[in-house]
């Protein structure tokens, strides 16, 4: 009897131990959980505008842009007059068509190295000079599933193009934003233009992608792709956005300083929904940032 009082008492005072504990838990939650969320809102909030404002487009006096791809979504603009200068191209993340590598192939008389490791169909292209690789790009050489990754340099350093002038096209899902963090700036360096589609707007990196980014090109133009229209990205308009940098060995930027604005050779991605686009409140930009 005396023994199971004691079990009966260690018992009860375990419970209540327990229930002190959970009560705790339950209140410390209630106290700190709206703080915490509050937290994390504003931190992304500010991710949003920091990299928002990195996107100002710098209007550029000697560029003429020009529609290269479909009329639709895997179109994208470029400043057509600025790339007599480019001997090779390369389009990665292709889908089982490349338009934009067809239309560069045949306008500027080069070949386009078109790269797409998750759709293996190797697109057609009539009077172009295209060759399909099975591989995708990132931030470092890897195999993950079959599929063959690797870095931006060494697609181009493999095709004996590292001494050339290029034009490059990435839309790559989201694997933009660690191909250009880890990529040597030689690569940069011998690029007179870089189209890419990116993917996302809430992490820090980004941030720092983007600036370092403008140490080479200037942002000539920003489009949102409406597959990703989501009014709760303010100030950006969609998840997604189109972006043609322009190296800053040939641009020149409008020594007014005012913003490029909207073209009117931009088209939604899906014409079947409504646009969404950037409100463009972007302030006037030193341009030799």
């Amino acid at each position: 009897m005396v023994i199971r009082r004691r079990v009966w008492a260690v018992a009860a005072v375990a419970l209540l131990l327990a229930g002190v504990v959970i009560v705790g838990v339950l209140v410390r939650h209630r106290i700190t959980s709206p703080t915490r969320v509050r937290q994390t809102v504003s931190r992304e909030a500010r991710i949003k505008e920091a990299l928002f404002a990195e996107l100002t487009p710098v209007s550029l006096s000697n560029c003429q842009l020009e529609r290269f791809g479909e009329p639709h979504d895997g179109g994208y603009l470029m400043c057509a007059n600025l790339l007599s200068s480019v001997r090779a191209a390369y389009s990665f993340g292709i889908s089982g068509y490349d338009g934009w590598g067809c239309d560069v192939s045949r306008k500027l008389g080069v070949r386009v190295h078109q790269y797409d490791c998750f759709d293996t169909r190797p697109p057609s292209c009539p009077g172009g000079d295209t060759v399909f690789h099975a591989e995708c790009v990132g931030a470092q050489s890897r195999s993950d599933e079959g599929r063959l990754f690797d870095t931006l340099r060494n697609h181009i350093v493999r095709n004996g193009d590292a001494a050339r002038h290029l034009v490059v096209k990435m839309d790559v899902e989201g694997a933009e934003w660690d191909s250009f963090l880890y990529a040597p700036d030689t690569v940069f360096d011998n690029i007179d233009q870089l189209q890419v589609e990116f993917h996302r707007v809430d992490e820090v990196r980004f941030v720092a992608v983007m600036r370092r980014m403008k140490q080479f090109f200037y942002v000539a133009h920003v489009h949102a792709n409406i597959f990703g229209c989501d009014p709760g990205l303010k100030p950006f308009a969609a998840w997604g956005f189109e972006v043609p940098f322009v190296s800053k060995r040939v641009g020149v930027p409008d020594p007014s300083g005012a913003p490029a604005g909207v073209s009117p050779l931009d088209a939604a991605n899906n014409p079947d929904l409504p646009d969404c686009q950037f409100a463009i409140p972007w302030p006037r930009v030193v341009t030799g940032r």
